[in-house]
């Protein structure tokens, strides 16, 4: 059987949906993937959550910029003028004040607080990108089964609703043998039984269509229309397992998150080693305080350069039981590494074997439709002349129908495990796909904050 040939029963969706009243244009599965990745609002969650993890390098930045402070002190100034000591106040007054003040601090050194601060936060934001490449990777493959549940489930829904129409030609037939005395009433009874399970199944078939279209919509943004059959990426696949498994190790984004994770955990380490070592800051003042009590406009104004050196002797502990927790973390997200490129290799392993399977099961149960259609006509000949009974008819027409869900559902693993092949193995992008898109790229938010030191607006606008 051709290719074509192999994807004949998913085309029956295009049929079911084409007699929609609405005249729209088809949809492949890239325009859908095209859409989830410009719409789902889980990908464009992760987007925002990006942009937030950039503002902590900023934040980390300042601490090798100076502070600044302003302040302003007004209300009454007491003076009291006394005599001799055993005498009381000879003389009390009260005049308005007020004092002007401005301080200034510059970090010098802080035994590397800030520097690994930094490091920290830019790890942070490396682990940030990778989550979200991460789940860029799950949406789409989210985007493309849903697609193809659509599919199927139109698939199947057709193909339920010409079982139901086929058992009701049978049970007029046998109506009409048994009135000719040709058959017993079982005959009949058989064929009742048939169609009621039937039209059951026809209805669970439709329900599963109608939450799989809703689950379209909330991953897609859109209602599913006119949708064309789609075709395994088998093609953009590593060609075996082994490379497969490579290049999952090499950049699959959840081991490069861990990575960076680590990368944050050690520069945390040295953020909390920081705390042992002195620091040393330069200091001044500028006041100005107005005294109304001498003659007009008296004013004295202060000024003050300096610098400190803090050098910390014993705090209590608290410093100490810091590092040693840090150095816990640090463990601990280097052995989540591990952890993660054995999950990364269990799942690419699973989904490499489903699509395998189905690849391999493709052919067989193509076989069986053949021959369940042969056994079907046959049957229906034999039945003519007697030698066979409506039952024998109906279990065929079962099974005939059994045999093509199974390949439709073969045909359907096929393209929804090539997805989960290349997202296990870290390679499903807009990208790779060439969907047409517009790429978000994280970079040009980081490069708009990186070393901004002062406004609140955003750059995006939100």
């Amino acid at each position: 059987m051709t290719p074509r040939a192999r994807f004949c029963l998913v085309a029956l969706l295009a049929a079911a949906i084409s007699s929609s009243a609405l005249e729209v244009a088809a949809e492949t599965i890239s325009g859908a993937l095209g859409r989830a990745y410009r719409n789902n609002p889980e990908l464009n969650e992760q987007r925002a959550a990006v942009r937030a993890s950039d503002e902590s390098v900023p934040q980390a930045k300042s601490g090798w910029r100076p502070k600044i402070n302003g302040s302003v002190g007004d209300g009454p100034q007491y003076s009291v003028t006394i005599g001799d000591p055993t005498s009381p106040a000879k003389d009390v007054s009260k005049a308005p004040a007020a004092t002007y003040e401005v301080g200034l601090t510059q970090n010098l050194f802080d035994g590397g607080r800030t520097a690994n601060s930094v490091s920290e936060a830019e790890s942070s934001v490396l682990a940030a990108r990778a989550l979200l490449r991460q789940t860029e990777s799950n949406t789409l493959q989210t985007a493309a089964t849903a697609y193809m549940n659509v599919m199927r489930d139109t698939a199947i829904l057709n193909l339920r609703q010409g079982y139901v129409e086929a058992l009701k030609v049978e049970l007029v037939d046998a109506r009409a043998r048994f009135d000719a005395n040709e058959v017993m009433w079982t005959d009949v009874a058989q064929a009742q039984t048939f169609l009621a399970v039937a039209r059951a199944d026809l209805a669970m078939a439709r329900s599963n269509l109608e939450a799989n279209i809703a689950n379209y919509r909330r991953v897609v943004g859109v209602a599913p229309e006119q949708l064309q059959p789609a075709r395994p990426i088998e093609k953009l696949l590593p060609g075996s397992l082994r490379l497969a498994i490579a290049a999952a190790m090499a950049q699959h984004p959840a081991i490069i998150g861990a990575l960076h994770q680590a990368a944050v955990a050690e520069a945390a380490v040295k953020v909390a080693e920081s705390a042992l070592l002195p620091t040393v800051v330069a200091q001044g003042a500028a006041q100005q305080p107005t005294d109304f009590t001498g003659p007009p406009d008296n004013v004295v104004s202060f000024a003050s350069v300096g610098g400190q050196i803090n050098i910390p002797i014993y705090q209590g502990g608290a410093e100490y039981a810091a590092i040693r927790q840090a150095r816990q973390h640090l463990a601990e997200a280097r052995l989540a590494v591990e952890s993660q490129r054995a999950a990364v290799r269990a799942r690419l392993s699973t989904a490499w074997g489903r699509l395998v399977a189905a690849r391999a099961t493709i052919p067989a149960d193509e076989a069986t439709v053949r021959a369940d259609e042969f056994s079907l006509m046959g049957l229906r000949e034999e039945a003519k002349d007697g030698l066979r009974t409506t039952l024998d008819i109906l279990n065929a027409h079962q099974a005939l129908l059994n045999s093509r869900i199974r390949l439709l559902t073969a045909q359907y693993d096929r393209v929804v495990a090539s997805y989960a092949v290349m997202t296990a193995s870290g390679l499903l992008s807009a990208q790779r796909l060439g969907l047409a898109v517009t790429t978000y790229d994280p970079r040009t938010h980081y490069d708009q904050t990186r070393d901004r030191f002062i406004g609140v607006d955003t750059p995006d606008g939100r």
